[in-house]
């Protein structure tokens, strides 16, 4: 796959496109995206993803502290296992959000993408103040020749699948929950940076990560994660919070690898959170908190023995 901003794509090969923000990669998304694969193989059409950066929201709502599912790294990177042939990246700006429907389709999906077939969902809406519905796409397709296929709403578990019903499962620390709708564990990816020490100190030395700004946080607590070092793969646990034991006030996460004990300052980990261990605790010594870890430690080597059983 080829991941292109929208000024630097310029082939005319026709296409099957589906177009979105895409925050989260979650079943649903990836519903539309098997969509569109199937298309391009029966039609020998090109297969794009088109999406937007900076969240919509950001741009059009003034929303400094949106959180997002996933980073666009990260969307990059969680598309690249599904043999897509172009991710399209378009700049969300003012100037592109007051494109009336008839302008966005005739200039972007038709004129610069070539798009022969779109795939849309069942809540797609477009242009300028997203006044546009399917319907009208539908009145473009016969204007432009083209060709609209309309996927419906996953449901899973009695549960319509959205990017919001994620993130508030995320929010909450329901991370179990959140990973069966994303259909693969949440991902944190950030940079690893030189922390105060305290981790070593009680026999559990860290990882501290600092990830993008506008990536959402699970809620406070300590989780069961794994992550890829070196090609190969590591179980350990992550704490999210402030430290109360220690009285700190800032934000912090902090991740203990079991069995790996190299440094990793300046490396760039993608932690993939598994489960929720137990909520944040403020611990009257430190020697209560490891006393608290070494039994965190022990539910995490419980869950791996699980894990490795039903491989």
């Amino acid at each position: 796959m080829k991941s292109l901003n929208i000024k630097d794509y310029n082939d005319n090969i026709p296409s099957v496109i589906t177009v979105g923000t895409f925050d989260g990669i979650h079943l649903g998304h990836r519903k539309l995206i098997e969509k569109v694969l199937d298309i391009s193989e029966s039609e020998n059409l090109r297969s794009i993803v088109l999406t937007f950066d900076p969240h919509p929201r950001v741009v059009l709502d003034n929303d400094n502290n949106i959180s997002l599912l996933t980073i666009l790294e990260e969307k990059n990177s969680l598309l690249e296992s599904v043999n897509l042939d172009y991710l399209i990246i378009q700049e969300f700006s003012q100037e592109f959000s007051s494109l009336t429907p008839i302008e966005y389709v005739k200039t972007i999906l038709v004129e610069k993408l070539n798009a022969k077939h779109v795939v849309i969902g069942y809540d797609h809406h477009f242009g300028k103040n997203r006044k546009a519905n399917s319907e009208i796409l539908h009145e473009f397709s016969n204007l432009f020749d083209f060709k609209v296929t309309e996927v419906e709403v996953l449901i899973k578990d009695n549960i319509s699948i959205s990017s919001t019903k994620v993130r508030n499962l995320v929010f909450e620390g329901r991370i179990r929950e959140a990973n069966a709708l994303l259909g693969y564990e949440f991902i944190l990816t950030g940079k690893v940076i030189k922390g105060l020490g305290r981790g070593k100190n009680l026999g559990f030395p860290t990882a501290n990560i600092v990830v993008d700004s506008d990536k959402i946080k699970p809620a406070n607590g300590v989780y069961f994660i794994k992550s890829e070092i070196n090609g190969e793969s590591f179980f350990g646990m992550m704490n999210i919070g402030q430290n109360p034991t220690f009285s700190d006030k800032d934000f912090s996460i902090e991740v203990n690898f079991f069995d790996f004990e190299n440094n990793l300052y300046d490396r760039h980990l993608t932690i993939k959170v598994i489960q929720k261990i137990r909520d944040e605790i403020k611990f009257d010594t430190p020697e209560l908190l490891s006393l608290q870890l070494d039994a965190d430690k022990k539910k995490c080597f419980h869950l791996i023995r699980t894990i490795k059983k039903t491989i």
